[in-house]
Parts: structure tokens; sequence; C-alpha cells
């Protein structure tokens, strides 16, 4: 398995997820790092309509935005790991002790054929890694709607997805963590929470990769790419 890793490293380097400078091994580089808009312990943590609380260590806009356009709709899989990680520590610090199990929020079917994988369960899966456990598919989605980028209203977002997702494992009894890539109105997440909930789980809480700044409205990213 190293070897295979290392043939890989030779031929697909890994790149720093937001300005896609070879590094020697998976992670962000130090110029980025040092730069990236982190939301901070005052922004790292809020609530969405409904009481549900939500934890994300970036704001969504400069280097990060572009980071995740090109991980979301131009094949860059690789920032998974990487985004992940960011995932991981930023729900072990504002969440630690409120979730046992993990979940994401899914792509449907078309765009999980399009797109050739789910970025949510990837950064899932990334996530899970650090804390050796697996995340489960608890929920899948019934219909291939129009993008949530595509709409910069919050009640249209909230029509948009209602109906769209549907229970798809055992969350009795059970406290979910619920991933995304990112978090605008948190119209999704809460379609996802309510059906999670509706299906017997105790209590869901989420994290995403970034967070759209407050007050910010959000950009129509489905028609850059």
């Amino acid at each position: 398995m190293r070897a295979l890793e290392r043939v890989l490293d030779l031929f697909f380097p890994p790149r720093c997820p937001f300005c896609g400078r070879v590094l020697d091994r998976p992670g962000i580089c130090a110029g980025c790092e040092s730069s990236l808009p982190w939301t901070g312990e005052a922004g790292s943590l809020w609530e969405l309509p409904g009481a549900l609380r939500c934890a994300a260590p970036l704001w969504y806009e400069g280097a990060v935005r572009q980071g995740l356009l090109r991980f979301k709709f131009q094949g860059a899989a690789g920032a998974a790991d990487p985004l992940g990680g960011l995932i991981a520590q930023c729900a072990a610090e504002r969440l630690s002790g409120e979730f046992d199990a993990v979940t994401w929020v899914p792509v449907s079917r078309k765009r999980l054929r399009r797109r050739g994988y789910d970025q949510a369960e990837l950064l899932a899966r990334s996530a899970c890694r650090r804390w050796d456990t697996r995340p489960e598919r608890l929920l899948e989605k019934t219909r291939d709607n129009p993008a949530q980028s595509g709409l910069t209203d919050r009640e249209a977002r909230r029509e948009n997805v209602k109906g769209a997702y549907r229970a798809a494992g055992d969350c009795r009894g059970r406290r979910v963590l619920l991933v995304d890539d990112i978090c605008t109105t948190g119209a999704t997440l809460g379609q996802c929470a309510a059906v999670l909930l509706d299906a017997g789980a105790e209590a869901v809480v989420c994290a995403a990769a970034a967070r759209t700044p407050p007050g910010r409205p959000d950009a129509s990213d489905e028609e850059l790419f």
C-alpha cells in the first residue's frame, strides 16, 4: 500500500487545496495557512434556524471560495483530505462530546454520475479518518432539484430542498454530526437535520468546511463552471 501511495504521489503529487502549490504531503501550504480567512473562535460556531448548531473553520470568500469551487465542480477531489482535516479539528474543538455518528448531505444520483464523487461524503470520510471511525449513509436525495447556489433568497432555498431528502439508515437514539462543504443560509442542513430527527435521531449538529459571511449574498457558483 505504501508503494502504491508513493507511485500515486509521483504522478499526482498532493497540492494545497487553495493555491494549488505542490506539497511534500497532503495539507495546506504555510502561506495559505497564515493568510486564509479563518472564522476564529467568534465565528466558528453559530446557530442556524431551528436552533441547529453548526461549526466551520473558514469563511467562504477569496481563496477559500475558489478552492471549494475547484473541489466541487472541477474534479479536485484530492482537496477532500486537507479540508476534511480542518472540519475534524473544528468539530472536535467546538462540538466535542455532542455526536456519536457521522453522516453527510448527499448529492443526487444524477450529480454523482456527472461529478464522479459526492464532495460531502469525501469530506465526512476524511474527517472520520482523524477519529479512527467511518461515516454512515443515513440520508439519500430523492430528486435532482435546482442547485442551491443559484438561489439567493432564504425562503426560495428552503422551498427548493423541501422533501428532497429521506432517511436511508438507522439513526434512532443517535446523536449525529451532519457534514457538508459550504453553509450559506442553512436551508439544506436544516432540511436534512429535520429528516434525521423525524427518523428518530436524538440530536443533530452540523459541520462544514466554510460558511458564508453574515449579510453577504451568495454568488451563483453553479454558473461559474
